[in-house]
């Protein structure tokens, strides 16, 4: 398992990070440190789920929430979306409980 996460999250930061190269070998370095420190931990140790659970939720970040923007000048960004990043609108953003949000004189909530 520790090993399918590795993988995981250094696929994941290729794919974040492609075209960075800086960036990506941080990236691939920190993983690394990551799962060095926690090398001496057994199958039978409990805190090897916690943090094989942390390095996939890394890796899920990385893949679906981390885009990159290329200034462009002017206020201007180009973003490398792919198409494994998590794309939503407001209609996709739900409070809690049906609760509404005032801004700026503008009702948000639960229709």
């Amino acid at each position: 398992m520790a090993l399918a996460a590795y993988r995981h999250l250094l696929r994941s930061a290729r794919i974040a990070f492609q075209g960075d190269l800086p960036l990506l070998h941080a990236a691939r370095q920190e993983a690394r440190n990551g799962f060095r420190k926690n090398s001496n931990l057994s199958p039978e140790d409990p805190a090897l789920a916690p943090a094989i659970a942390h390095a996939e939720d890394v890796a899920k970040i990385l893949m679906e929430n981390v885009v990159q923007g290329e200034h462009k000048g002017d206020n201007m960004y180009k973003l490398r979306m792919h198409d494994r990043t998590e794309r939503g609108d407001n209609d996709t953003i739900k409070m809690p409980n049906g609760k509404t949000v005032v801004i700026d004189g503008k009702t948000c909530g639960d229709k």
